[in-house]
């Protein structure tokens, strides 16, 4: 009986286990090898779309996305198999995965099908004839005509975009591995998540802005551009001294420049004020409130309207739609792109030049503008202008096949990185700007905040050699939030020669630099070390600062540690910082520490946002 029932229950466990392998097959490893099958099928599908794209020609891109398409619906449908696994967060993130990229891939398709009439326009083939044998002149204009037919589904695809981002944000990459061998697992995941929310989020939030492109580029009426030209090497609170400007026209598609000339000459047309207390205090010598100066505040914003109570006072201020900012970086990297381009008689490069270390048009336009000579220079920063007009028309001119993906993506990345700001009279337009953070505003946070503004007032070009690192460090005593920030500064190269009889080019000098540090409102200052002058606390833009002034000399260094304790309202238990940089900065280091956790260290270039256990 004991052997009877024995082999009973070995039948029956055999049973079983047939049964469980049965079920492993059919519900997980049949269906895992399926889908992994269907990804190699769809791996070579998004390699000739890739290639298409790579290709510009748009029926081989038609074809291809529509094949890419159909063979995702395959994967899906596969893949739909394991779905039921999604009580387990893996199945769960795989899920999402899956139906995310559906979404993400209607997106593309509904994109193609936009863009497909008026492909020509963006530089892609089409049959025998191609837009880029056009003028210049003439492929912008016909642009700028037909955006609103390339933009009229716009709408759906930034809702197929919202579903998909709801389903990737679902996604938990802590979940997996750091690594599996030598790949990186958990760091892929985030990155990969990271940029596709960013994408999506631009998509969705510059909807305004995108929308309203034909009306920007002056369809229906004339628009004007204020064009700001900020020298990121002499530092200001919105990213640099401003030494030229220019005033750019857009009448459907046309591109005029009105006027292009110096600062200094703006300046000369009006009778200017007392200046303002920070100018009186920090700046050598200067008593009256030029508009060169007018970007005191590190909200840009803010400083526009600085700038318009100085320059509406000018006979030859004009009535403008809009304000762009930019720095030596966008000089630097359209320069890059198109190569070496002449404005006013002279050759501008982005190669190194050994003289500074650093590109050659920033040391050319130093050595026309800024060198002392005994004869009266013509246009010396007009020539900014002229410049940058250059590098326009080469962007119009040249085939966008070969150029208009990387000119798009630079320029993307300088607005991400506040080397370009925007300012826009319409409302609509400027709260588009804001929400896309394109327009360098000290951000409202629910949560803790910092924000290290520095000014370079009379330090000659002394922010092209000076080195700077920010490390913050939150610590928690007897449930008490404080914060230590130590802002360290070094120049390791000599003083320039700054004799003006000699003719000498002063780019290297002592920086004298007025720094304000920008924390959560309520905060209450403990220490603040290494000002020259009275420490300031105060209250605005809805935070607290603290603010300070010193001195970096050539081949030497300078620290500031401010310590302070955060007021008791930011969130403990879903503790958040954000970290705004300051635009024009360029390869600042940054060490973010919460609780004795390292959690940044590295360039400093967007806008971060760190969230901790505390």
């Amino acid at each position: 009986m004991k052997r009877k029932f024995l082999f009973k229950k070995g039948k029956y466990n055999l049973t079983v286990l047939i049964l469980f392998i049965v079920f492993l097959y059919f519900f997980i490893v049949g269906p895992i090898i399926g889908v992994r099958g269907k990804i190699k099928v769809l791996s070579a599908s998004a390699g000739q779309m890739k290639q298409a794209f790579t290709d510009n020609d748009i029926d081989k891109l038609d074809k291809s996305v529509d094949d890419f398409v159909k063979k995702y619906e395959v994967f899906r449908k596969s893949a739909r198999k394991l779905y039921w696994t999604s009580f387990i967060p893996y199945g769960s993130d795989f899920k999402n995965a899956v139906e995310g990229g559906y979404y993400a891939i209607a997106a593309i398709d509904k994109t193609v099908e936009s863009i497909k009439p008026h492909a020509e326009l963006i530089g892609f083939k089409k049959g025998e004839s191609s837009f880029i044998e056009k003028s210049a002149e003439d492929r912008l204009q016909t642009a700028v005509l037909t955006l609103d037919k390339i933009l009229v589904n716009y709408d759906e695809i930034a809702k197929n975009l919202e579903e998909a981002d709801k389903r990737i944000t679902e996604i938990n990459p802590n979940r997996y591995p750091k690594k599996f061998g030598k790949t990186e697992i958990r760091t892929n995941i985030a990155n990969y998540k990271n940029q596709f929310i960013g994408a999506t989020n631009l998509f969705v939030n510059a909807s305004p802005l995108i929308k309203r492109l034909p009306e920007i580029f002056g369809k229906d009426e004339e628009k004007t551009y204020l064009i700001l030209f900020q020298n990121d090497k002499e530092r200001r609170a919105t990213g640099g001294f401003l030494t030229s400007f220019a005033v750019f026209k857009m009448n459907n598609g046309k591109l005029t420049v009105d006027r292009s000339d110096d600062i200094y000459n703006l300046d000369a047309s009006i009778t200017h004020p007392p200046a303002p207390d920070e100018i009186l205090t920090y700046h050598k010598g200067v008593n009256r409130f030029f508009i060169r100066d007018s970007n005191l505040s590190p909200d840009f914003v803010e400083s526009i309207k600085l700038f318009n109570s100085l320059y509406e006072k000018s006979p030859q201020a004009v009535d403008y739609d809009g304000v762009f900012a930019l720095d030596t970086k966008v000089l630097v990297d359209m320069l890059k792109i198109y190569g070496d381009t002449e404005a006013g008689g002279v050759l501008f490069s982005a190669k190194e030049d050994k003289r500074c270390d650093c590109p050659q048009v920033i040391y050319t336009l130093f050595d026309i503008v800024d060198r002392p000579v005994n004869y009266v220079k013509e246009d010396r920063k007009g020539i900014l202008g002229q410049l940058m007009f250059a590098l326009l028309q080469k962007a119009l001119g040249f085939s966008p096949s070969k150029y208009w993906g990387t000119l798009s993506q630079t320029m993307y990345r300088n607005l991400q990185e506040k080397h370009m700001l925007l300012y826009f009279n319409d409302k609509d337009l400027q709260d588009a700007a804001e929400k896309i953070n394109f327009a360098g505003r000290i951000a409202r946070f629910d949560g803790d905040y910092l924000h290290v503004n520095n000014v370079n007032f009379a330090g000659a070009k002394s922010n092209l050699f000076v080195q700077e690192s920010i490390k913050t460090v939150t610590t928690k005593k007897s449930g008490k939030l404080m914060r230590e920030v130590k802002v360290d500064f070094k120049n390791p190269y000599p003083h320039s020669d700054c004799n003006l009889e000699r003719g000498g080019l002063c780019l290297n000098a002592t920086l004298r630099n007025w720094i304000r540090v920008y924390v959560p409102k309520g905060s209450e200052l403990i220490e603040f070390k290494g000002s020259e002058k009275k420490v300031q606390t105060y209250d605005e833009l809805d935070k607290t600062v603290f603010e300070g002034f010193l001195t970096v000399q050539p081949l030497g260094k300078s620290e500031v540690t401010v310590t302070y304790t955060l007021p008791d309202n930011i969130d403990q238990k879903e503790y958040r910082i954000m970290i705004q940089k300051q635009p024009g900065e360029q390869n600042q280091k940054l060490t973010v520490n919460i609780l004795n956790k390292k959690v940044f260290d590295n360039i400093f270039d967007l806008d971060k946002v760190f969230r901790a256990k505390l």
